[in-house]
């Protein structure tokens, strides 16, 4: 009995032997076949694919952790010409749930695939994601739904959707400026334009890789974790952004202005806590931009659109002027109403003459024929080396995409004449930016020290917040000069009564009112009004720095800009929580 079994076992193992040696020759003759050879050739790409990994663009905060730049999933719906079943089903319900036109996308839907040739084309994108579930229970309904005998079950074969981030922007046209926006159009050749976006785009996109993706759905957990760009933390505060945004709109409208400015800069550390400007688009819909900036029209006009200053200027003036000894607070200048520069007569804004003047009441006044003089004792050389010092031959250096500057005319150049010393001093016949004026005049608000300005307050890589120190572009002036200047327009403002002032706080600050030159000269019915003020001025938390282009309700700074600073400032103080000159001080004092 037990021969019997083992024979049997000897049996069996031959046959089997025998049949995996046919089943071998058999596969050898099969590999053989050419049309094999293709196919297993193929077969060898079946497990896996490299693909290009684009990672998730970082996002922008505020400085108290707002969102204002993220991303969000939306879809992109296309067609895969290969695998399209039923034509009419697929046009029904894209024209249903998308509200695309039915005849059009039929036509695509019944397009044949030609090999090595377009095979998918695309029928929508940025599509929400509640219309993809739409069409997911349309696709769960076909699938499920009982037919009869002789019906065809509906198919949405073909029609296929897939996930990727959209740019969105949640605060919609706040601080938009200064954010900028991303392009996502192309996905590969996307990238960030104007403001923080561009500046740091780099950084934000981070690197695409190749990533390898195997099919076998128990090695998918092999695949590289791509991780996001950097994410940005700003300066600015969101909600006094908006606030400044506000006023400014209010400003426009009561002023009749064309545009408007106003930045919020922190000379202590150069920080921009506020930048508002117009016009102003949504980043959501960036593709409007040609219609909201038709032509020349700068995207942010605190940092690319240069004028002519006016009287603000005077405050460098007096600063170059007091720091290298050419005058003192206390120098008396005898205003006859006009002065001889270069053959050409200065006048007052009022062409009258204002007799024996100190400093401060030339800069109280404004006296164009004063800070002439002023800067004639001073003399162009060291004149426009301390222009330089203050920053005005270049760009300030923001981190913001699409700075610019005009170039500083100076004594030896073709353009420059005797007379632009005299007009220069009084902010005519120069031109400079926003920005180029908040930086210069920040450093007499912070003892001479003149600090970078800056957006970007901190960055975030895999996890950890990096700081952004803030950095010293210069010293143009001694501290005993800044200070002392502060002092003499705190003086000006106050004893003037001027409509700047903020009851309860000391502010430091002077008005601009500039002629815009035209092909036919300088026309005095049409001005750039502005004005610059810092407070508290003992120990500065904040500088304002108001433009109003060509107001139509008056011509003069004093007028139109002076009063949008105060209003600013008064709502400044309390978002920033400054308190009250008298209880700040006493609480200072028992400290000590």
């Amino acid at each position: 009995m037990k021969n019997a079994s083992w024979t049997r076992y000897i049996l069996i193992l031959l046959v089997f032997v025998l049949l995996s040696g046919s089943v071998g020759v058999r596969m050898i003759s099969i590999q053989n076949i050419p049309a094999a050879q293709v196919i297993l050739e193929k077969s060898k790409n079946l497990v896996g694919v490299t693909q290009t990994i684009y990672p998730e663009r970082g996002s922008i905060y505020d400085s108290q952790g707002r969102l204002l730049a993220g991303n969000e999933t939306v879809y992109e719906v296309g067609l895969d010409l290969r695998s399209i079943a039923q034509p009419e089903t697929i046009a029904a319900v894209a024209s249903s749930v998308l509200g695309l036109d039915y005849s059009e996308t039929l036509v695509y839907a019944k397009t044949e695939p030609i090999e090595n040739q377009k095979l998918y084309i695309v029928l929508d994108s940025f599509v929400e994601k509640e219309k993809i579930e739409q069409l997911e229970l349309i696709e769960e309904d076909y699938k499920t739904r009982p037919i009869g005998k002789n019906e065809t079950r509906p198919s949405l074969e073909g029609l296929i959707w897939t996930p990727y981030n959209k740019r969105s922007y949640p605060e919609g046209d706040v601080a938009a400026n200064l954010l900028g926006f991303y392009s996502f159009l192309d996905r590969v050749d996307g990238r960030g334009y104007y403001g923080v976006e561009e500046a740091y785009n780099d950084l934000l996109a981070c690197t695409p890789k190749q990533v390898y993706t195997p099919f076998d759905p128990q090695k998918i957990s092999s695949v590289e974790d791509i991780p996001p760009g950097a994410s940005l933390v700003l300066t600015i505060d969101r909600e006094i952004q908006a606030m400044v945004e506000e006023q400014l709109a209010e400003a426009i409208e009561w002023s009749g202005a064309e545009s408007g400015t106003i930045v919020v800069y922190n000379p202590e550390d150069g920080s921009i806590i506020a930048m508002a400007t117009t016009p102003r688009m949504d980043p959501n819909y960036y593709w409007t931009q040609g219609s909201v900036f038709p032509g020349s029209t700068p995207f942010n006009r605190p940092i690319s659109e240069t004028y002519e200053p006016g009287s603000v200027f005077k405050v460098i003036t007096m600063a170059s002027a007091l720091d290298a000894g050419a005058v003192k607070p206390d120098t008396i200048f005898n205003d006859t109403g006009s002065i001889m520069v270069g053959g050409s007569t200065i006048t007052n804004w009022n062409y009258g003459a204002w007799g024996e003047q100190d400093m401060t009441g030339c800069m109280q006044h404004s006296l164009n024929v004063c800070l002439s003089w002023i800067a004639t004792q001073l003399g162009a050389d060291k004149f426009y080396t301390y222009l330089k010092n203050f920053g005005f031959d270049r760009n300030t250096g923001i981190d913001l995409g699409g700075e610019s500057h005009w170039p500083l005319k100076l004594p030896g150049d073709n353009q420059w004449y005797e007379v632009d010393l005299a007009t220069n001093s009084f902010g005519q016949g120069i031109s400079v930016t926003p920005i180029q004026m908040a930086m210069a005049i920040g450093a007499v608000a912070n003892e001479g020290r003149m600090m970078a300005p800056h957006v970007v307050k901190a960055i975030i890589i895999d996890g950890q917040q990096y700081e952004i120190n803030p950095v010293i572009v210069g010293n143009p002036i001694k501290a005993e000069t800044a200070e002392t200047l502060t002092r003499m327009l705190v003086t000006s403002l106050e004893e003037e009564s001027s409509v700047a002032l903020v009851e309860g706080y000391s502010v430091a600050g002077k008005t601009g009112t500039a002629e815009i030159p035209t092909p036919f000269g300088y026309t005095s019915s049409v001005t750039n009004t502005s004005f610059v003020g810092w407070g508290p001025a003992e120990d500065p938390k904040f500088l304002v720095y108001v433009w109003l282009e060509k107001p139509t309700i008056s011509i003069w700074g004093s007028e139109v800009a002076a009063p949008v600073f105060s209003k600013v400032v008064q709502k400044l103080v309390v978002l920033m929580d400054i308190p009250p000159d008298q209880i700040r001080l006493q609480a200072s004092a028992e400290d000590h």
